[in-house]
């Protein structure tokens, strides 16, 4: 895995086996759009279908902005706060925008309640792109940032995604219910992570 630094010129980076992590930019609004209206999608995550101008201010006004905020934390010691990192997962033969994976604060969950969360269309699922891409997130945050436990939820009868967490190596903890919907809710501590190189 290697990381490339943000610059005006280079967006910033984490590279995995078939995909790329890549800090969203506004090239991404019209294929990001589009996936987060695939029924697949918007049935675990009923809140990202939004109109596409809604989309592109929050990509400009809060999703990039936020993005810069974390890489600069990062540089200056790696506390990290309550900022959130956004990233698009890039299909390494093609280039294309084929999901994200992001991190940022579960308010619902206890403290620590960084969580990390993933989407990825239709089209490339049951591939291993979804864990290359959360284990490469979860690989940057605890050898870059001063995190120590990470938090994941899937709906129950999102096997896939629960797949995925439990191939990242996170320890499953208990059911849970957030706004009338069931969710199994697992840890992943830094100590004991040992995610294979994604």
């Amino acid at each position: 895995m290697s990381n490339s630094q943000n610059t005006k010129k280079t967006s910033f980076t984490i590279e995995c086996k078939d995909i790329i992590l890549r800090e969203y930019s506004l090239k991404d609004l019209d294929e990001f759009h589009a996936l987060t209206w695939q029924p697949e999608i918007y049935e675990f995550l009923p809140g990202w279908n939004v109109p596409k101008e809604q989309r592109l201010d929050w990509l400009i006004n809060y999703e990039i902005k936020e993005n810069e905020q974390f890489l600069t934390a990062v540089t200056e010691g790696g506390d990290i706060g309550e900022l959130r990192l956004r990233m698009g997962i890039i299909l390494k033969e093609s280039g294309e925008f084929i999901g994200w994976c992001c991190t940022g604060i579960k308010d619902e969950l206890s403290p620590p309640n960084r969580e990390i969360m993933y989407a990825i269309s239709k089209d490339y699922r049951g591939k291993g792109y979804t864990t290359q891409a959360a284990q490469g997130m979860i690989k940057y945050l605890f050898e870059n940032t001063n995190v120590d436990e990470l938090n994941a939820i899937a709906i129950i009868g999102n096997v896939a995604s629960n797949k995925v967490i439990q191939k990242c190596g996170f320890e499953f903890i208990d059911n849970i219910e957030i706004e009338n919907e069931k969710y199994r809710y697992y840890k992943l501590r830094r100590e004991i992570c040992q995610v294979r190189d994604a």
